[in-house]
């Protein structure tokens, strides 16, 4: 399929969602993209591709940078492509309507319609990048982070995610840790041959129970954390004492702390106690808001000042471990993400649309 770019972004989001591409199938859309991207005049736009990530860029030669990228992959379909309309015409049907082929419709088309316009008041990076709905190591960005850095490189960066057309600023951090109890197998008719394990693991359950999170602000978001059980088991048999108990406990932290920080934190809150054991399982730094940045105020002020703290982790935080600010920007209400009736409202797309290229044109 040809993608013409500079089509209205509720049409180009159409093109998008028509193209199957989920999470390890992306060569079709990445060629799509990419030539699309190719079509520009290359004089003034360099064009880069990295497995089924597409990278385009101007230089210049602007006091600022603007870096507009998302990913192009999906989950797996669920009878919802292509896309459908609602009756009204209101709202749009189909896997990555929200999440997050629309905000990559309007990235697109902003790169599109500003890269040689003399409009424009920043130097742009569009990045298009594949495997984010899956583990970490398939993440396209996070291989430009690892590899080719300076893609990565801006003033403000923005994260096409589903935000219902406001700013969500930064990301939480998140740390989850598995703690395992040992005990000692025995039959529940002598308990005392053996040692609970679940007994022993309850005193860090109520460390975590009774654990008070804080509300932070910064910049004028405010961030709530959250301390967690998310997983338990323990057991062997309904006769037995159990010789082992676990749990998955997770923690949501606020961009004011960085991973040490929150690491260290999370450790002092469980505690010391005897047989049990502590292991990192998955670690992701936050990402600070970064709305006093001279870009970002100008992006705020040109939605509004409609903006909140984002809860969730997004790729946004490999931005801020780069130095660059970063928020999430685009149209949709992301709890319709992932769903069989994904969708996405038509006047977000547009409303998106209007304030970035306010916004670029400075």
């Amino acid at each position: 399929m040809t993608l013409n770019l500079f089509s209205d972004p509720i049409e180009l989001t159409k093109a998008l969602v028509d193209i199957p591409s989920p999470s390890h199938h992306e060569q079709a859309i990445a060629d799509a993209v990419e030539e699309a991207l190719r079509g520009l005049d290359q004089s003034t736009v360099e064009v880069e591709r990295y497995g089924n990530t597409v990278c385009a860029r101007t230089n210049r030669g602007f006091e600022s940078r603007v870096v507009l990228a998302g990913h192009i992959d999906t989950v797996p379909l669920a009878d919802n492509v292509p896309h459908t309309m609602s009756e009204d015409g209101a709202t749009m049907y189909g896997c990555g309507t929200v999440d997050m082929k629309s905000g990559m419709a309007v990235y697109l088309n902003a790169f599109a319609q500003l890269y040689n316009s003399d409009e424009l008041k920043h130097d742009l990076t569009v990045i298009a990048y594949e495997g984010e709905e899956v583990a970490t190591e398939f993440n396209g960005l996070g291989h430009l982070q690892k590899d080719h850095p300076e893609w990565l490189q801006g003033d403000l960066a923005l994260l096409g995610e589903p935000s219902g057309a406001m700013i969500e600023a930064g990301c939480q951090g998140t740390i989850r840790v598995r703690v395992t109890a040992h005990g000692t197998r025995a039959h529940s008719a002598r308990a005392w041959l053996g040692s609970n394990a679940a007994h022993t693991l309850a005193p860090v359950m109520l460390n975590v129970a009774n654990y008070q999170p804080r509300d932070v602000e910064i910049d004028g978001c405010t961030y709530k954390e959250g301390l967690n059980i998310v997983h338990l088991e323990s057991g062997v048999a309904t006769n037995t004492i159990p010789d082992e108990a676990w749990m998955f406990v997770n923690f949501r932290f606020a961009p004011d702390r960085s991973s040490e920080e929150a690491l260290a934190h999370l450790m002092e809150v469980l505690g010391e106690h005897e047989n049990i054991t502590v292991e990192v399982d998955d670690i992701a730094g936050a990402a600070l808001p970064g709305l006093g940045q001279p870009a970002a105020r100008a992006l705020v002020d040109a939605v509004g000042g409609n903006v909140r703290a984002k809860y969730g982790w997004t790729d946004v935080a490999r931005f801020s471990e780069m130095g660059t600010p970063a928020v999430n920007f685009g149209p949709g209400d992301p709890g319709f993400a992932h769903k069989k009736d994904e969708q996405v409202p038509i006047a977000q797309i547009t409303e998106v649309s209007t304030a970035l290229l306010n916004y670029l044109k400075g």
